[in-house]
């Protein structure tokens, strides 16, 4: 495994880019159905870097109120980190999760943001995903 990827130089983009990392792997793994809970080893294998290079910024992430540390001592998605993790995935997903070609005109709203775009599903759907 390596202990660099593509990440910014400076340490104070590192840990927002670690933060967004890390915190979209979780949500993805919750969402996935691959258990609430990580270590950094199971990041590991995600994110695609050593261990020891996330550890240091899954302390940041408890600190700052992203993760707890569960009685076993592995991390999970606190509440705000959940909704952080959730917004990232979002955001980094957001071209594949719109509406796709012939959904949609050119001119629906669902094509100017995300939140139209989720408005756009619901009302296509029926109103049947909440």
């Amino acid at each position: 495994m390596t202990d660099h990827v593509a990440q910014p130089k400076s340490e104070s983009l590192r840990r927002l880019y670690w933060r967004d990392e890390i915190l979209q792997v979780l949500f993805w793994m919750q969402g996935e159905g691959f258990g609430d809970e990580a270590d950094a080893s199971v990041l590991e294998r995600f994110l695609g870097v050593d261990a020891k290079v996330i550890e240091p910024y899954l302390e940041v992430l408890v600190e700052d109120g992203f993760l707890e540390w569960s009685d076993q001592g592995i991390i999970r998605l606190s509440q705000r980190g959940h909704d952080d993790g959730a917004r990232i995935f979002a955001e980094e997903f957001a071209e594949l999760t719109r509406p796709g070609h012939g959904e949609c005109g050119a001119d629906c709203w669902c094509q100017s943001s995300p939140e139209e775009a989720d408005a756009c599903i619901e009302e296509r759907l029926g109103g049947t995903r909440r």
